[in-house]
C-alpha cells in the first residue's frame, strides 16, 4: 500500500475495475489508520463449522473512529477544494458519523454545525459519549425533535436550511448528508474492497461472504458495488457472485427497511457515482437483514447482554447501535438459515461507534458486567 501523509490533500485515480462509475472523486485526504487489520474472531454462538474474522475498521482512529473516516476522506476533500469554511451534517444524539465530522473538520481548520434529532430539543443533550467529543471540539449543536425530523422528511431539509442561513451570514458551508452517504462518501467503501482482497490472499484466509451493519446506506453500497464490479474483472476474487439470489455482501440495517435501503442505493447513490442505467442493481449485490429490533438506538436486554458476552468471550467492544445489533442477528443467521451464505468463512467488518456504550450504560444489567466487591484485608 502507498504511504500517505495525514491531513493531506491528494490526487485521486479511481481503480480501474470500477470504471463503471464514471463519476470519482478528484482528490481525497488521508484521515484514517489504513488498512486496517483482520484478526480471528469467535463471537458467543457462532457455529461451529464457521470460521469467522473481523476486520476491525474501528481502529481507523481514535477520535475519527470507524467507518466515517474512509466516507469522509473524500467529502472534506470535496469540501476543501471548494472552499468551505464549515461543514453542517445530521444525525441522531448519539451520531458518530455527527462526531466523526465534527473531529475531522476540526483537525483541517473548519467548524463544523451539527442537526441532532433529540426526543425534547430543548433540554441540554448533555456530555455522554459521542455528545463529549463534539463538545469538547467545538461543534455548534443544533436540536431539533424527532416529530419535526420525520415531518420535513429527514435530515436534508435542515442541511439545507443550515447552509441557506450561514450563507446569508458570510459563511461557506459544505453540507454532508446523514451518515455521508451520496456518491461522493460511497468511494470510501469502494476503496476497502482491494484492502480486504489484498488482506486475504495475504494472510490465506478464504473468506466467502462478508457483512457488516447499516445505518444510511453508504457502506453497504460501497462495499456492495466495489465487491461485484471487482469480482467481474478478478476471476480470483474472494467474493464470488455465482448465485443470483445468493450474494456474498450481507448488510444487517438497524433502521428503515431493506426495500428503503434497495432503493435509496439504486436512486440516490449509484446514479450520482456514474452508473448508467439498468446497469446492476442493488439486489445484484446485496442481502439486507433486518438488524433493527425494537428501533433505531434503542436496545433490548438480549442485545446489550450479547454485546457483554462478546466483550468477555473475545475482548471486543461491540457498539450497542450498528455492529452490535448487526452481530447479534448474524450469529442467529448463521445458526438458522446457513443457505444464505455463500459458504463458511465470513469477514464481519466492525464500523466503530464504541462511544455509544456510554450512553447505554444504566441498561446494562449487573449480571452481565459483574458486581463490584469489597477488598477484604486478611
Amino acid at each position: 500500500m502507498a504511504h500517505k501523509t495525514f491531513l493531506q490533500r491528494e490526487p485521486y485515480t479511481a481503480p480501474q475495475w470500477a470504471a463503471a462509475l464514471s463519476h470519482p472523486p478528484k482528490e481525497r485526504i488521508t484521515l484514517g489508520n489504513f488498512p486496517t487489520p483482520i484478526f480471528p474472531f469467535r463471537p458467543p454462538g457462532l457455529p461451529a463449522d464457521v470460521k469467522m474474522f473481523i476486520k476491525r475498521d474501528d481502529y481507523s482512529g481514535v477520535e475519527i473512529s470507524g467507518n466515517k473516516a474512509r466516507k469522509l476522506e473524500f467529502l472534506l476533500a470535496e469540501a476543501v477544494a471548494q472552499g468551505a469554511d464549515c461543514v453542517v451534517t445530521c444525525g441522531g444524539i448519539q451520531s458518530n458519523h455527527c462526531r466523526a465530522t465534527a473531529v475531522s473538520a476540526r483537525m483541517l481548520g473548519l467548524d463544523s454545525v451539527l442537526i441532532l434529532r433529540a426526543d425534547d430539543p430543548a433540554e441540554d443533550p448533555g456530555l455522554v459519549g459521542n455528545l463529549l467529543i463534539d463538545r469538547l471540539v467545538g461543534a455548534e449543536l443544533l436540536m431539533v425533535s424527532r416529530s419535526d425530523y420525520a415531518k420535513h422528511g429527514g435530515g436534508d431539509y435542515f442541511i439545507e436550511k443550515t447552509c441557506e442561513r450561514l450563507r446569508a451570514q458570510g459563511r461557506k458551508p459544505y453540507g454532508i448528508p446523514v451518515g455521508g452517504s451520496n456518491g461522493v462518501g460511497t468511494w470510501g467503501y469502494i476503496e476497502i474492497i482491494e484492502e480486504l482482497e489484498h488482506q486475504n490472499q495475504h494472510m490465506q484466509l478464504g473468506i466467502t461472504d462478508v457483512a457488516f451493519a447499516c445505518g444510511s446506506g453508504g457502506s453497504a453500497a460501497g462495499i456492495g458495488a466495489g465487491a461485484y464490479l471487482y469480482a467481474q474483472h478478478n476471476a480470483a476474487s474472494a467474493l464470488q457472485f455465482t448465485s443470483p439470489d445468493r450474494p456474498p455482501v450481507h448488510s444487517y440495517i438497524v433502521c428503515d427497511s431493506p426495500t428503503y435501503f434497495y432503493d435509496y442505493i439504486d436512486t440516490k447513490i449509484l446514479p450520482t457515482m456514474g452508473l448508467a442505467a439498468g446497469t446492476f442493481s442493488s439486489r445484484n449485490f446485496l442481502q439486507m437483514t433486518n438488524a433493527m429490533g425494537v428501533g433505531y438506538a434503542k436496545s433490548t436486554a438480549d442485545e446489550l447482554e450479547y454485546i457483554a458476552s462478546v466483550a468477555r468471550q473475545t475482548g471486543v467492544l461491540l457498539d450497542p447501535v450498528y455492529s452490535g445489533k448487526a452481530l447479534y442477528v448474524l450469529v442467529k443467521d448463521l445458526q438458522a438459515h446457513p443457505e444464505k451464505f455463500a459458504g463458511k468463512t465470513i469477514l464481519f467488518v466492525h464500523t466503530g461507534g464504541m462511544f455509544g456504550l456510554y450512553d447505554k450504560a444504566p441498561e446494562l444489567h449487573p449480571a452481565a458486567i459483574g458486581t463490584p466487591k469489597l477488598f477484604e484485608r486478611e
